[in-house]
């Protein structure tokens, strides 16, 4: 977990909350002291319907192409 002080908090607030966005966990310290934490708030859950919905734009794959892609970036005798 990454430290920031209140005076970076005031001064930088926005590329802080931007990292806390991104999922990172951050301790604001005053003086060195721990006085607070600033972390991500969980993602609302996604609806079997908007699931569903999501699928259906999924785009086909054809798995010989999908194969020889793979063969191409890995090596195949693993």
């Amino acid at each position: 977990m990454d430290e920031v002080t209140i005076r970076d908090l005031r001064n930088h607030g926005g590329d802080v909350m931007s990292r806390v966005e991104r999922g990172e966990t951050v301790l604001v310290t005053r003086a060195g002291v721990p006085v607070g934490e600033l972390r991500p708030l969980p993602r609302p859950r996604l609806t079997a319907d908007s699931l569903l919905l999501r699928w259906r734009h999924v785009p086909a794959v054809d798995p010989v192409t999908f194969r020889a892609d793979l063969d191409d970036v890995l090596d195949p005798t693993l």
